[in-house]
This record gives C-alpha cells, sequence and structure tokens, in this order.
C-alpha cells in the first residue's frame, strides 16, 4: 500500500519552507553591513512569510490516516537511487510549525541585542532554521543526513562569534560531540543502504525486517546521534556550556527546537527501522530517562546562573520525552511528541525572557535580581505564566504533556513512573523558588529602575502565551495530528513476536 498522499496544493509548500529562509538569507547578503534596520526587516519578513507558507500545513493536513502528505519526490542522484523526497506526517507536521514559529520569535528578541555583525547574524538565523525544517520534512536517509549536518555550520557560528566569553569552549564542545555522534549513525546510515538493496528511502526501508542482531547494532549507531541532539544523559553536558555563552536566540533554537531533532530520531528511525532492538533496549532507555530527570533536576537546585539552570532543567524534560517515547504505548508516545511541542514553547519562552533581562542589565547571577515584580509588572506577569507551564500546572501545556508520558511511563514500568515523577516535585521546587528569588526578594539596587517590557517583547512572547493555554485547554486538537501516525507505529513495533528481554540478556545475545 502506498504509504504517501501527493501535494493537492499548487505550490511545493515543504521546499518553500525549507528554502524560503535561504533566498532570505541571499538577499540579506546583497544589503550593506551599514543599512542595519533593514537588514533586521528584511529577515523578519522572510521569516513571516515562510510561517505564513507553513500554516497550509495546519489547515488543510488530513488527521485520519497516518500516510505521508504533501510529499514532493524527484529523483536526484540516479546512479546511489538517492531522491529529493519531502512529506510530512503527524509528527512532523507539528515540528515543522513549531520551527517557522521560533524563527519569527528568535529575529524579535534579537532585535536590539546583537550590535556587531547584524547581517551575519541573521543570516545564520534564518540558515539554521530552514536546515531544521530540512530535517524534520526529509523522507530519504541521505537528504537527513545533509539537512542534519547543515544546520550545525550557522549554528556553530552563532554561538561562536556571538555567545559569551567562553564561546569558543562550549562551541567546539558541541560540535565535537554532535559530530561524533554524527558520524556513527553514518556508518549506520552506509550499511543500512546496502543492506536494503541500496535505497535511502525511508518509507521502504521501514517495510523491511532485519535480523536481531543487525537491528542492534545500528540501534546503537543511530542511537549515538540522536541520544547527543536530545541530549540523553551522560552525553548532555554540552547542552549547559552551549545554552549559557549562546546569545538569546540561539537559546531558542537550542531549546525549541534543535534538541527535539534528537527525539524526532528516534521516532522516525530507531523504533520503526529497528523494532525489536528498540523493545529490548526498553529498560535501557528508561533508566537512562530517569536518571536524567532526577539527576537535572537536583543539579537545577545548586545554580547560581539563570541561563544554566534553565538548560539543565531542558535536560530534566527532555528525560520526560524519552521516558514517555520508550514507553513504547499510546499515552507515552503521544505525551512524548506533545511534550516536545511544550517544552519548545515554553523553555523557549524562559530563555527569551532572561534574555529581556540580561539586555537591562548585562548578567544572568540569580543573586543580581531581587524584588523585579515591583519594578517590571509585566515582566513578572510574563514569567509566572511560562513558569507555572513549566512546573506542569493544571491549564498549562505542560500539564497534559507531562501526565501522558508519566502515564505511559508507569504503564510499561511502575518503578520509572515513580521516580519519575520525583522529578516534577523537585522541578516544582527549583521553578518556583527561581522565581522567588529574582521577583519577591528583597529589591536589590541594581533593579531600581529598570525598564518594563517594551512592545516588541510583548509581541514575541503573546503567541507563546497563547500556545501554553491553548494546548493546556484544548490538547485534543494537537493530539488528533499525531494520533494515526503513533497507532501505526506502534502496528510495526508489534509485528514482530520478540519478546522484550532485558538488558543483561541482550548483551548476551550478542556476545554468542
Amino acid at each position: 500500500m502506498e504509504q504517501v498522499i501527493m501535494n493537492n496544493l499548487p505550490y511545493p509548500i515543504l521546499s518553500t519552507i525549507i528554502f524560503l529562509p535561504v533566498v532570505g538569507a541571499l538577499v540579506l547578503l546583497i544589503i550593506s553591513r551599514s543599512q542595519e534596520t533593514l537588514t533586521k526587516w528584511v529577515a523578519l519578513i522572510f521569516a513571516v512569510a515562510t510561517f505564513l507558507c507553513s500554516l497550509p500545513l495546519f489547515i488543510n493536513f488530513d488527521k485520519t490516516t497516518y500516510k505521508m502528505q504533501f510529499v514532493e519526490r524527484y529523483d536526484w542522484i540516479s546512479m546511489w537511487n538517492i531522491k529529493y523526497f519531502l512529506g510530512v506526517d503527524g509528527i512532523s507536521v507539528l515540528m515543522v510549525l513549531l520551527t517557522t514559529i521560533s524563527s519569527i520569535l528568535c529575529i524579535l528578541i534579537s532585535w536590539n541585542a546583537i550590535k556587531m555583525k547584524v547581517k551575519e547574524f541573521y543570516i545564520s538565523i534564518l540558515l539554521t532554521c530552514g536546515a531544521i525544517a530540512g530535517v524534520f520534512a526529509s523522507l530519504d536517509l541521505f537528504l537527513f543526513y545533509i539537512f542534519w549536518e547543515a544546520m550545525l555550520i550557522p549554528m556553530y557560528l552563532i554561538i561562536g562569534v556571538w555567545g559569551g566569553p567562553n564561546r569558543i569552549y562550549a562551541t567546539l564542545k558541541f560540535i565535537l560531540y554532535t559530530l561524533v555522534g554524527s558520524l556513527l549513525m553514518l556508518v549506520g546510515i552506509i550499511f543500512l543502504y546496502f543492506l536494503a538493496g541500496k535505497t535511502f528511502d525511508i518509507l521502504e526501508l521501514t517495510t523491511k525486517t532485519y535480523p536481531y542482531n543487525v537491528q542492534f547494532w545500528l540501534f546503537w549507531a543511530f542511537f549515538a546521534a540522536f541520544a547527543v541532539k536530545v541530549p540523553m544523559f551522560p552525553v548532555h553536558t554540552w547542552l549547559p556550556d552551549a545554552h549559557t555563552e549562546a546569545p538569546t536566540a540561539g537559546s531558542v533554537i537550542l531549546a525549541a527546537i534543535l534538541i527535539k531533532m534528537g527525539a524526532y530520531g528516534f521516532l522516525r528511525f530507531s523504533i520503526p527501522l529497528f523494532p525489536d532492538a528498540a523493545k529490548a533496549m526498553i529498560p535501557a532507555m528508561l533508566t537512562l530517562s530517569v536518571i536524567a530527570i532526577i539527576y537535572a533536576a537536583l543539579v537545577c537546585l545548586i545554580q547560581k546562573d539563570l541561563k544554566r539552570l534553565i538548560a539543565y532543567s531542558s535536560v530534566s524534560h527532555m528525560g520526560f520525552i524519552t521516558l514517555g517515547i520508550f514507553a513504547l504505548n499510546t499515552q507515552g508516545i503521544e505525551g512524548g511528541i506533545l511534550q516536545m511541542i511544550n517544552h519548545g514553547v515554553v523553555t523557549g519562552a524562559l530563555f527569551m525572557c532572561v534574555g529581556v533581562i540580561y539586555d537591562r542589565t548585562h548578567t544572568r547571577k540569580i543573586a543580581d535580581y531581587g524584588g523585579l515584580a515591583t519594578h517590571m509588572p509585566t515582566y513578572a506577569a510574563f514569567f509566572m505564566v511560562f513558569t507555572l507551564a513549566a512546573v506542569g500546572l493544571p491549564g498549562t501545556n505542560g500539564f497534559i504533556g507531562e501526565f501522558l508520558t508519566l502515564l505511559g511511563g508507569f504503564t510499561r514500568s511502575k518503578l520509572a513512573g515513580v521516580l519519575a515523577c520525583t522529578g516534577v516535585i523537585v522541578g516544582a521546587a527549583y521553578m518556583l523558588l527561581l522565581y522567588q528569588q529574582v521577583f519577591f526578594t528583597k529589591v536589590n539596587e541594581k533593579v531600581i529602575g529598570l525598564p518594563d517590557m517594551d512592545l516588541r517583547e510583548m509581541v514575541a512572547l503573546v503567541p507563546l502565551i497563547i500556545l501554553v493555554f491553548w494546548i493546556g485547554f484544548y490538547p485534543v486538537q494537537f493530539l488528533d495530528f499525531m494520533h494515526p501516525t503513533v497507532q501505526h507505529l506502534l502496528e510495526r513495533v508489534n509485528m514482530s513476536d520478540m519478546q522484550e528481554v532485558n538488558i543483561a540478556k541482550t548483551i548476551m545475545e550478542v556476545i554468542r
């Protein structure tokens, strides 16, 4: 049965979403460096145009089928059977939309923050978001890998050129971690290409069955790339450094969309391509997820830097996502996907809020703040909404996402579910403590006279406020997108008669 629905729109919508930012970057190249205001407006216009072009994905998407939609398929390199093959399903369509929204917010929040090499900065933002959209839309493994690696170049520049004092260290660490993982995945891709009869077609690859031992090693080859991107414990250490040194827009990209590439990779490749290995690895994946949830949450309690605290909170929250994904049940996977969106909205917003105050004070130390609620009441209100969403208050998007992932995790393993719940408690502790220290303790003289949020900053954050409550009160509209795709994924996993085995038995079998 054909697994795609061809594009029924009068234009190639996915190619437009991917390459319109690239066109914008090319237009910026011809603008003089002295015309900084024009540069900003051109970048914003192309980002908004890309978002508007992506809206038909949301409006015209058929929620009743698991099949790939808005498909574009052309021969590219025929001698190697490589195709330009794009499409989205109920998982990737939401990630593409999150990417186009994030690009607008990154430009708005950087409007007054970037003082040097302004043109180059906005070129890097547009190229990064275009490449990440390509990752989520690719249905050819070779094309996927091209976009996966292409994203690193502008992201490297965003952190390395416009980052903080230790930006070189953070950038090199980010690149080394991701490159090592990506190279191992490349070995797996090449091996899979020959094993499957010389094809990179992802949909065709998922219809084939591979020997268990082969699945085991390929699972870990792909895991190396995806775990680093998430990032999972213990390969998470690059993320706090990258977040701390990156400019605000860089942190928003990292939190909102870049680390979601790893979780998306598990859903698109690791589970459907290697279902037997994925089931065998459940104990290991749940263990790593629970460790990340608890360890990173505890580390947040002792952080003195605003960005570093939110960065470690990302590691903890991504642990919930991988817990839900590798629960391998409907509640867990749908909760994990929804939490990918929620985390992108809430954590991206928190980094934007940090950027707002950093632009005024040029310090990220929590101790340098206090009594901000008195002097910046609008800012305090915005920050409070995102704080409550981060701790999973019912009525916000954070609640339903965490609830479903915990429900899925508890269904799979009661121990994992109970341990993960402790992360929710610690998460509430560090976020509410942070809010109290910044907004309600004794007024610090450094915050006296600070101007409250301006219109541009509010315009950048209001869409995220809307999403917090839209998903919080009406999550079914988003769950409907992914349900058929998740059911089809689970059918693929359950096709095999292989029973789940613990990790010790798995290792012994491979050794034999």
